[in-house]
């Protein structure tokens, strides 16, 4: 079993063994505390540019499945993991995780102390690194860590966002026949999606509720989505800062009091933008299945899944014009908001789940009564 060096800007170094491709990979160290889901982890386009570290011991023993994909590939940098299953017991996986990414390229390091590894980053925050199975010479992986662009800054949604405009049409599908999902009913609205680095899973969701989906580029004139005449919009979840994404926010302005909108993580951002509110960078952010949030309007805690990096400053949006609707009580970030005087509303974390818990699963309701209420096709 050959070796494997995970390398820290701040001059901290983790060896293991190499799984995965043989190769070298840059990108901003984070962690993920979820026990399950790791291949939707994998392919959510939200960790494009990141290196992440799963925290459940073992990784693996379920081996992967091309129906639990959240996007075409993966787009991780790396993984890092305490223990590398060798088997896959599931008799729904088609690949053994090894495989499937090595086949994308991506390296692998287990055999390691991620407990350190993590505490390491809860005090220190994330922070730039490489991890390689190919270079062997700890200091010189060290200084390609410092060289690589930070997290803050990069727009990633356009590395990661579809090429071309596209109809999705499938809905939720069940995982196991001692648990069948009902069919959708009836297409009844049509929803613009913007990509800014969208999952599956939201889309199966949107067709759950009765939806007809279009999905479109992350730099779609507001211009051209009217013209498609929708019911409504959704601006999707995606990886980086978002704060370069200026023509992104200035097509959002446009749509506001056009047409109905929902917003998932980095769509929520793009509306505080919008809103005239401000983001920041967490120290290291929330990334995990079991993250408490507070419904403001129902007095409800709901478990939900979280992957973010940022944050929209809620002292930063005015009161008068939009209400706070969602905190999170672990670190009293916000995580929901909607406009008072316009058919708009957006939460930081992921009610599609996948992975995670169902408790947000009626944002998805609230959608289409919007879209209802608004004189939609319904």
């Amino acid at each position: 079993m050959n070796s494997a060096i995970l390398a820290l800007e701040d001059g901290a170094v983790f060896e293991g063994k190499s799984f995965g491709a043989p190769a070298e990979r840059s990108g901003e160290v984070v962690f993920n505390t979820a026990l399950t889901g790791y291949q939707e982890v994998f392919t959510d386009p939200s960790y494009a540019g990141q290196i992440v570290i799963l925290t459940n011991p073992q990784i693996g023993n379920y081996g992967t499945s091309t129906e639990d994909n959240e996007s075409a590939r993966p787009f991780i940098e790396g993984l890092v993991v305490r223990e590398f299953s060798h088997l896959a017991s599931n008799w729904r996986s088609d690949a053994e995780a090894d495989d499937f990414l090595s086949r994308a390229g991506i390296p692998v390091v287990s055999d390691l102390d991620t407990r350190a590894l993590v505490r390491h980053l809860r005090t220190r925050g994330v922070m730039r690194g490489v991890l390689s199975a190919a270079e062997t010479n700890a200091e010189k992986l060290v200084e390609r860590a410092r060289s690589i662009p930070t997290m803050a800054g990069l727009d990633l949604a356009s590395r990661v966002t579809t090429p071309a405009s596209y109809q999705w049409t499938k809905p939720v599908e069940a995982c196991s026949p001692s648990e069948p999902v009902p069919p959708p009913p009836e297409a009844r609205f049509h929803v613009v999606a913007y990509d800014f680095g969208i999952k599956h899973n939201i889309l199966r969701r949107l067709v759950q509720v009765g939806c007809r989906v279009t999905v479109v580029p992350a730099l779609t004139s507001a211009e051209d989505v009217l013209a498609l005449n929708p019911d409504g919009v959704f601006l999707s979840n995606g990886p980086g800062d978002p704060e370069p994404l200026q023509v992104e926010v200035s097509n959002i302005r446009k749509l506001i009091g056009k047409k109905p909108v929902f917003g998932i993580c980095l769509g929520h951002q793009l509306l505080g933008l919008a809103a005239g509110g401000r983001t920041y960078k967490l120290k290291f952010g929330h990334r995990g299945a079991n993250h408490p949030v507070r419904n403001e309007l129902t007095s409800k805690v709901e478990i939900t899944s979280h992957n973010h990096g940022f944050a929209v400053d809620p002292d930063s949006l005015n009161q008068n014009e939009v209400e706070i609707t969602h905190w999170n009580l672990n670190d009293q970030t916000l995580e929901g908001f909607r406009f008072r005087n316009h058919p708009v509303f957006c939460v930081q974390y992921h009610p599609e789940a996948a992975p995670g818990p169902h408790d947000s699963h009626y944002l998805f309701d609230d959608f289409v009564k919007l879209m209802e209420n608004q004189g939609g096709r319904g």
